[in-house]
């Protein structure tokens, strides 16, 4: 499956008198892991919301690639999944019956519904509830399930916003390692997070500060060129506060739970 790419150039969107992004520019090359990271109220979501189209940016441009080459979004949409971070699973119907209206909206034929269904069951380790309603799932497996809603439909990118947000330190570990399958065959990922630990589990970082981008590359590479040790040192020196070496994450950022640490929708119309 060709893999999908994503460069966003100078975009600037503006939300009533906030500026939510300010001339950002990034790529997101397809088979990697990308981290956007920042606190609340860096632009993480708007970014997601405008690479996926649900938002038009006031100035610059977001280029879709197929294979390296330029592509028209309307191509590539069908492709696309995005899972927001306020997911809206029905808590009354069961693992097996949102596959199967997830099933009935991508119009998958029943042997390959099986075939995906079976697997994803099998990555997320859901198998053994799947006749548990949503609304008794922990925050876990609700956050599992609306991953393999999204990815039901095979999609070659991945826009997870803050997926791990709230989620035990078991269950976090596990959703990572879900989410390295997907790298690992081909598939273009990127979760938002306010995590600066998991910041050191993507393969790129895109560093984001009241809607500005303060770097992005390899996280040690960002690190070493920076000159600090942590990213939350880094967002301290952005910030101007002093580093010391018992500061904490500045406000609004997480340092997270330990190492181990509308609905989710594929963008077919």
């Amino acid at each position: 499956m060709p893999g999908i790419g994503i460069k966003v150039a100078g975009l600037t969107k503006r939300l009533k008198a906030a500026t939510a992004l300010s001339c950002l520019t990034a790529s997101f090359e397809p088979g990697l892991l990308h981290g956007v990271i920042g606190s609340d109220g860096a632009g993480k979501t708007t970014v997601l919301r405008t690479m996926v189209g649900l938002l038009h940016p006031d100035e610059g441009n977001v280029e879709y690639l197929e294979d390296g080459h330029p592509v028209p979004f309307e191509s590539i949409r069908p492709r696309m999944a995005y899972m927001p971070q306020s997911q809206s699973l029905y808590p009354d119907l069961s693992i097996d019956e949102h596959m199967e209206f997830f099933r009935e909206l991508y119009r998958l034929s029943p042997d390959v519904y099986a075939g995906r269904r079976d697997r994803l069951l099998r990555l997320t380790r859901l198998a053994d509830f799947r006749g548990r309603p949503a609304g008794k799932l922990s925050g876990g497996m609700y956050k599992k399930l609306g991953l393999m809603c999204a990815l039901l439909q095979e999609p070659a990118a991945v826009l997870l916003d803050e997926p791990t947000n709230g989620v035990d330190p078991i269950s976090r570990r596990e959703f990572w390692e879900l989410l390295y399958t997907l790298t690992g065959e081909g598939c273009l990922v990127i979760v938002t997070t306010a995590y600066m630990d998991e910041a050191e589990r993507c393969d790129r970082v895109h560093l984001l500060d009241s809607g500005r981008l303060l770097a992005t590359g390899e996280p040690r590479a960002v690190l070493a060129q920076s000159g600090v040790r942590s990213f939350e040192e880094l967002f301290l020196r952005s910030s101007g506060d002093p580093v010391a070496e018992d500061s904490g994450p500045p406000t609004g950022l997480a340092a997270g739970a330990g190492k181990a640490g509308g609905p989710p929708t594929g963008l077919a119309a």
